[in-house]
């Protein structure tokens, strides 16, 4: 059997980072997970090829190959992957589909032969058994949760590790949080299901011995949603881990904002060589976090919790949404205001949209002001809602932050305010390889002398040679960043 699996290719978005990857010479962010750790579940005498069309194009000879095709993605995936589904239907090949995109959106999708959704450890065996007896359903699901200790080890070999500037890692998956907004909850439910460290330092391994030497992800959507668990258990060993390879990697990871609570848990992250975190802080304003169900940001002080995770070695990357019901006419300045103050270089804002199966789409829907299904794109400027406030003053309103903390200006000087107070931990280092000096000189081209930031792009550059200079390869990148930012928001604000 010939299964040929296939990752749609994603639009230019803020978390794409397309427009900063050409300074490194990188194809695309990161591999994808879940079809590598699908195709580590089919059986092992069948043969796998797997395409990225964020790294390469898709031949025909490919697809002639294949008995059958797999397609996993996400929403924002949805157009590549309709493409790709009318291209494999017009050759007459059996197609099959899973992953979060489908699961929520399956009825949307014509052309697929079979469905395998939810969590793949449950429905996949159900479909190679059918299709080894000769029949194969066209929809296979569950209301049950996978046991994640049985989870495989992704299919490394399948893919180039050089094509992508980072690897990934699920350690678990659900949040104890139910965010009105989100539907993690629904698709993975509020008990978080975490893998064991023997699994996590296999993990790490399997990367190590393919060669690999820079950024891992842990993509769960809240690493620290079992906490006495990291701290007794997968920590220490990660921890272990890293010291006997001399870390060999940097650590990445999305956390709620109470991690600020936990002095313990921020100690040994650092240790562990986690240097980023994302956290969802969505609005300055306490009415819409009420609204929101935002249970860790409620009643707290959030510039002192962003604060205080920085001060442990840990830079924020910050979400903000607006487009709350309770969002006043001063929501705009407020955002803008916190992420200046807040020293938050990257900060992604986005328009608040509902996705399926959440709670708020079924508020919508009742309150009849739900339009359509959202684009997946955070920064697109969409909203697949009627809002409370004026749409023509809330999408003014959202460019202008946008717009404002973008511009090269008050980017930069965000960047001097986190450099100023950040101190990378000494477990930490920030090793130069021949691509990052590739990617100094591109940037002193293209930002320091055709670039409109030029004149800030050289007084971080030098302030940051003689002030902080351990933190001179930390600027130059968020240089890169910035210009990657302003080039996805002038592709949706024109």
């Amino acid at each position: 059997m010939n299964i040929l699996l296939i990752n749609p290719e994603y639009p230019h978005t803020f978390w794409s980072f397309r427009y900063a990857l050409k300074f490194v010479s990188k194809k695309a962010s990161y591999p994808p997970l879940g079809l590598l750790t699908v195709a580590a579940m089919l059986p092992e005498q069948w043969s796998k090829q797997l395409v990225d069309l964020n790294v390469r194009q898709l031949n025909d000879e490919e697809i002639r190959w294949a008995d059958y095709v797999f397609i996993g993605g996400m929403s924002v995936q949805k157009p590549s992957a309709l493409e790709i589904i009318a291209r494999c239907q017009s050759m007459r090949k059996k197609i099959v589909a899973g992953g979060p995109m489908f699961t929520a959106h399956h009825d949307e999708f014509k052309g697929v032969d079979h469905f395998v959704l939810n969590e793949a450890e449950l429905t996949l065996p159900h479909f190679v058994e059918d299709v080894r007896s000769g029949f194969a359903q066209p929809v296979y699901s569950s209301h049950e949760w996978a046991d994640v200790t049985k989870t495989p080890l992704p299919l490394w070999q399948l893919i180039n590790l050089k094509d992508y500037s980072s690897m990934n890692i699920q350690y678990s998956r659900g949040c104890p949080y139910d965010c009105e907004f989100c539907d993690i909850t629904v698709l993975y439910g509020r008990l978080p299901r975490t893998k064991t460290k023997d699994q996590i330092r296999a993990e790490l391994d399997a990367l190590y011995e393919h060669g690999w030497r820079s950024g891992v992800f842990f993509v769960d959507d809240n690493f620290i949603g079992n906490r006495g668990k990291l701290k007794q258990d997968i920590l220490p060993t990660i921890i272990d881990w890293m010291e006997q390879h001399r870390y060999p990697f940097a650590l990445n990871t999305e956390v709620s904002i109470n991690l600020s609570d936990d002095d313990e848990l921020m100690r040994l992250m650092a240790r562990a060589g986690f240097d980023t975190v994302f956290v969802g802080i969505e609005s300055p304003n306490e009415e819409s976090l009420v609204e929101c169900r935002k249970i860790p940001n409620k009643g707290r002080d959030l510039m002192a919790s962003v604060k205080k995770i920085q001060r442990h070695g840990m830079q924020i990357q910050g979400g903000f949404i607006v487009g709350f019901d309770n969002d006043p006419a001063s929501i705009f300045e407020r955002v803008v205001e916190f992420i200046q103050e807040s020293g938050i270089v990257t900060a992604m804002v986005g328009l608040l949209n509902a996705p399926r199966g959440s709670k708020l789409y079924r508020r919508l829907l009742q309150e009849g002001r739900l339009l359509s299904s959202m684009s997946g794109d955070n920064t697109d400027c969409s909203m697949n809602f009627i809002p409370q406030m004026d749409r023509e003053l809330l999408a003014k309103g959202y460019q202008k932050i946008v717009q404002t903390i973008y511009a090269p200006k008050q980017y930069y000087a965000r960047v001097k305010k986190f450099l100023s107070e950040y101190e990378l931990p000494k477990v930490q280092r920030l090793q130069i390889r021949f691509v990052h000096i590739k990617a100094l000189l591109k940037s002193v081209i293209l930002l320091g002398v055709i670039g409109k930031e030029r004149f800030y792009y050289w007084r971080l550059f030098f302030w940051s040679l003689s002030t902080r200079p351990r933190l001179f390869p930390l600027a130059i990148t968020f240089a890169i960043y910035g210009h990657h930012f302003r080039k996805v928001f002038e592709q949706h604000l024109v």
